[in-house]
């Protein structure tokens, strides 16, 4: 019997290739996965089915995982305000986290002889990839033929070709990865320090005008209504603030950042609904949680979002970090108000129950009703008092 690999497969050239090669030069019985973390619609899922049959393999499958991809992943970097350098949502990072795990179970579940995937030896996806394989199934050998065998783009078609595979490859002049979370691009201009991406490179063209004002209701940091509507999972309100955000070009921007394997990277991406509820909610925290609770969650977020973005989603401290995250949402209900412009958005306020901005405490600046004039100037005294001690002991003045 021949041995079973199961290929992560997205159905462009690398993966393609990978289908063949494995099946035919290494007489494996590839299994071919998808997925789907909010990136391809029916038609689109339709059409990888087909390529994958006709390239061969003996199953191929494709698994919807946007809730999972939610309620493991998202939902921690919208409880943290996650920016990759106050930035980037980490859309693809945490988009392949998500995939490598499935990928992983259902090898598991299969009992696969190897798993592969069409990483090439220049990006951070390889890293992702085989670091999730290695810990959740580190009985079963990866494969990646594109990275093993140093294959350019046009081997890669040549191969192709000389098994009957006439897709046209044609590569697009900017790539694009597509996801819940946000999408990426790539092209020229990314490759550079100086340029950005133009008008026509973005997926989503600008189309609306003027202004618009949405109403973002959260219940425990989690995004659970728009503008009155009540939704069954938050998937289902991100996927319709997006709607609604990105044809005004709300979200886009060009991330530059450190790479796992040491160098710089630069990519564009639009992001519209991330951005907003990221926003959004770390307004709705600013008004319902303390100065230190704030500060705790920054320096966590900080250390979890880079760690995420490294791969290291499986490393036990992630959960810590998660359940200390979770813990700080029990306040963090009410109701956001936002304006949405063409290539901007403002956050307009926030109603909570709450809210600790209440005015029977006193008002910034203007009046107290919890504290005397001797209580503060006791206070002042005595928090000023060892840094006093200090320059006394010293003799200095500054």
């Amino acid at each position: 019997m021949k041995k079973k690999v199961v290929l992560a497969f997205s159905g462009g050239l690398d993966t393609s290739y990978c289908a063949i090669y494995l099946s035919r030069d290494l007489n494996l019985e590839v299994h071919s996965v998808l997925v789907n973390t909010g990136g391809f619609d029916a038609a689109e899922l339709e059409a990888i089915n087909r390529r994958a049959l006709e390239l061969g393999v003996t199953s191929h499958q494709a698994i919807d995982v946007k809730k999972g991809y939610y309620n493991s992943t998202i939902r921690y970097m919208i409880y943290g305000n996650v920016l990759k350098n106050n930035t980037y949502p980490l859309s693809v990072s945490a988009e392949r986290i998500t995939q490598a795990t499935a990928i992983a179970e259902y090898a598991r579940d299969m009992n696969a002889d190897y798993v592969a995937h069409g990483s090439t030896g220049a990006g951070n996806d390889q890293v992702r990839f085989d670091m999730i394989f290695n810990t959740l199934v580190p009985e079963i050998p990866v494969l990646t033929p594109i990275r093993d065998n140093k294959l350019s783009r046009e081997a890669e078609i040549g191969y192709l070709k000389e098994h009957g595979v006439e897709y046209n490859f044609e590569k697009a002049q900017y790539s694009i990865n597509k996801g819940l979370w946000g999408t990426s691009v790539g092209g020229k201009e990314t490759l550079t320090s100086n340029e950005t991406l133009p008008e026509e490179a973005w997926p989503v063209q600008v189309s609306k005008t003027g202004s618009e004002r949405v109403e973002l209701r959260f219940d425990k940091g989690e995004l659970v209504g728009v503008n009155g509507e009540k939704f069954t999972h938050p998937v289902e309100a991100i996927e319709l603030l997006q709607q609604m955000a990105q044809p005004y070009g709300i979200g886009r921007d060009m991330h530059v950042g450190d790479t796992i394997i040491g160098i710089k990277g630069r990519v564009g991406f639009e992001a519209a609904a991330p951005l907003i509820i990221i926003k959004a909610h770390h307004t709705l925290e600013k008004h319902t949680l303390t100065k230190w609770q704030l500060n705790w969650k920054d320096q966590l977020a900080m250390f979890y979002g880079n760690w995420l973005h490294e791969g290291q989603f499986h490393d036990p401290v992630m959960r810590n970090i998660e359940a200390f995250l979770q813990d700080t949402q029990s306040t963090v209900s009410g109701r956001v108000f936002v304006e949405l412009m063409p290539y901007r958005f403002t956050i307009i306020g926030i109603e909570s129950m709450h809210d600790l901005m209440q005015s029977e405490f006193g008002s910034y600046g203007e009046m107290n009703n919890a504290w005397t004039a001797d209580d503060v100037k006791g206070f002042s005294k005595i928090f000023g008092n060892q840094t006093m001690i200090y320059h006394k002991v010293n003799g200095t003045t500054h």
